[in-house]
């Protein structure tokens, strides 16, 4: 079937898989996420080397992500040409959202940037990061008052990270594309959460690369946080599946936005990554099928914001 597709993420000039591998599920226990389990160093690099030697070339952690960054760093720092690694900023490592929140608390003060990011270099055993991504969604004014941007963009010129992003969301993104100084956006989106779909187009006609989160709508039917599963049987997807499962599905139609460059799926089982693989080799969805798809949720109501 040939080789991982790649795109350019928008102005980075990256040439990125349009999968990357979210190791986010390399986070072990104990940790606050209810989703946390046992995590092994074997384990974690089995999951690893699926993702490289299946050919994804770009690889998203973060600090919040308990021992992910650890375990990134020991298993595959050997083959660090052959990646492009992203971590975030503004995470205090560990640290549980308050009573009431499902958000984990961030800081976005110059010092904490900085540490931050050194101490993700220390962990996952690099000089560099290609990306750092401010997490969490800082407003505008917080990211001004804490001359947060100016912080990356001084670690940027230093050379210990080579790009700046933001893990956004509403109602902040739109302030944060305006900004224009983030190189990418990583955003929720799936045919099951569409309400990104025209911000993505947005954004990337700025300029900016486009990471897909949740694009096969985090896990699944019976996931934890899988939104909408209601709609897709109003919308009688499954009569346009045509021999694929549902997570091929939705991985295919994520694709199918023409402004998505690459779209991050976390999981500690080698055999999903390779699953996933198969998946994305197949490109997206029909041009005729995707249009259906969406016709299909617009009448289910699930729609653009």
């Amino acid at each position: 079937m040939g080789d991982l597709a790649q795109r350019i993420l928008g102005r980075t000039r990256l040439s990125v898989t349009v999968l990357g591998y979210g190791a986010m599920e390399l986070r072990g226990a104990p940790h606050w996420h209810p989703k946390a389990k046992e995590m092994t160093l074997s384990q974690a690099q089995a999951a690893l080397d699926a993702a490289l030697d299946s050919g994804i070339n770009f690889v998203d952690t973060a600090p919040d992500y308990g021992q992910s960054e650890d375990y990134v760093g020991r298993c595959i720092a050997g083959r660090r040409s052959g990646f492009f690694l992203t971590s975030k900023c503004g995470c205090l490592r560990d640290a549980a959202p308050p009573p009431g929140s499902v958000r984990p608390p961030h800081d976005f003060t110059r010092a904490h940037i900085r540490q931050g990011v050194e101490d993700s270099l220390r962990r996952l055993n690099t000089d560099f990061l290609d990306l750092v991504q401010f997490h969490g969604t800082p407003t505008k004014q917080q990211l001004e008052e804490n001359d947060s941007v100016e912080e990356a963009l001084a670690l940027q010129r230093e050379g210990k990270v080579r790009y700046i992003g933001m893990s956004s969301t509403l109602p902040h993104i739109r302030d944060h594309i305006a900004m224009g100084v983030f190189d990418t956006f990583q955003i929720p989106y799936s045919a099951l959460e569409r309400d990104y779909e025209d911000i993505i187009t947005e954004a990337a006609e700025a300029g900016a690369g486009i990471i897909i989160r949740g694009g096969m709508a985090r896990g699944g039917p019976g996931g934890l946080s899988g939104p909408n599963w209601d709609a897709w049987e109003s919308a009688k997807l499954d009569e346009l599946l045509d021999g694929m499962d549902r997570m091929e599905f939705l991985l295919r139609f994520t694709l199918g936005h023409p402004h998505v460059h690459t779209v991050i799926a976390g999981t500690a089982d080698p055999d999903h990554v390779r699953a996933n693989v198969q998946a994305a080799m197949h490109g997206p969805l029909p041009a005729d099928v995707y249009q259906e798809t969406k016709r299909r949720m617009d009448a289910a109501g699930v729609v653009p914001a």
